[in-house]
């Protein structure tokens, strides 16, 4: 079973690398927050493939994919839908938002208002959207990618802890290297590959696969390991507020995905400590906002935040006994 579900994620995978170049752990961790039903924050500069990665792996699971250009104009009925009056049936009808998707793009989140940013808070969190009282569940699977430019802050309003904690996953796509610009250069320089790409597996196997992460064990000791990790954010001197309990169910969580993408039936340590930032740095509430490293280099909010993470790690002791059951 779990063999299957192994070789499953890497069809997704290799079939998403056929368009992305050099990006095997953000697609990993993109599956990862697939398999949890969690979403993932991409903030980085423009033209890193965040775009492209999403519709790649959308084309991979045969999965509906919306995106939406957030703008300081923007309602939360543009998201959401409205109920609009059509006099040919002489009655209200309800036209849906864009979150009527599996895949959605929140592209540049940041440059919404407060308001239309927590139209999306009972779509990531309950997965329905409520209009004029009426409650409508979305389709399974629903996955948010948002987007954010770290280096404009002109015209953005930053994600509240509340937005923030309802992110699984927080990534930075990186540039390429000199080897990797290169294939990319080549690979786009006739067509784009993302026109040609099919399916490998369907929604429902995704569904299937979700379930299966689900059951996989986690030892007593890991559990108390994994709490031991969130407990300590909020006792850091650099942490103004730390990790809370969704962020602890969200942490093992993913663990159990990314045991299960690497097919094994149980979650190891490895698990634990390879998720800690990504998972839990973005929901962290720092005393500084950023700072200026040795290098003369600037730190950000989030690079102080995985630090910090980093020295935890460090400190909390791991458990080494047998995991399995």
């Amino acid at each position: 079973m779990y063999t299957s579900a192994s070789d499953s994620a890497k069809s997704i995978m290799e079939n998403v690398n056929k368009v992305i170049v050099g990006k095997d752990k953000q697609i990993e961790l993109l599956m990862v927050a697939l398999l949890t039903g969690g979403h993932v924050l991409l903030e980085d500069v423009p033209g890193t493939g965040k775009t492209k990665t999403a519709r790649s792996l959308s084309q991979s699971l045969g999965l509906d994919f919306k995106r939406v250009q957030f703008t300081i104009d923007l309602l939360p009925s543009d998201l959401t839908g409205i109920n609009y009056y059509d006099r040919s049936q002489e009655k209200f009808v309800f036209r849906e938002g864009p979150v009527f998707t599996n895949i959605l793009l929140a592209d540049e989140i940041n440059r919404a208002t407060a308001r239309t940013q927590s139209s999306l808070l009972e779509c990531m969190e309950e997965k329905q959207v409520t209009v004029d009282g009426v409650t409508t569940k979305l389709k399974p699977p629903f996955l948010v990618i948002a987007t954010q430019n770290p280096i404009e802050s002109q015209g953005t309003f930053p994600l509240p802890e509340a937005q923030l904690d309802r992110f699984l996953l927080e990534l930075k796509m990186d540039y390429p290297t000199h080897e990797e610009s290169i294939q990319i250069l080549k690979r786009f320089a006739t067509s784009d590959p993302l026109d040609e790409l099919n399916p490998v597996l369907s929604g429902e196997d995704l569904l299937k696969m979700q379930e299966e992460a689900k059951n996989i064990h986690v030892a007593d000791s890991l559990y108390s390991y994994a709490a031991s990790i969130v407990e300590a954010t909020r006792n850091a001197k650099d942490i103004r507020v730390g990790a809370s309990p969704r962020a602890l169910l969200a942490f093992v969580a993913a663990a159990k995905a990314l045991a299960l993408l690497r097919g094994r039936n149980m979650v190891i340590p490895e698990d634990l400590k390879e998720l800690a930032a990504p998972v839990l740095a973005h929901r962290l509430s720092l005393h500084a906002s950023g700072s200026f490293g040795e290098n003369g280099k600037y730190m950000s909010r989030h690079d102080l935040a995985v630090q910090a993470i980093g020295r935890i790690l460090e400190t909390v002791p791991c458990p080494t006994e047998d995991f399995s059951k």
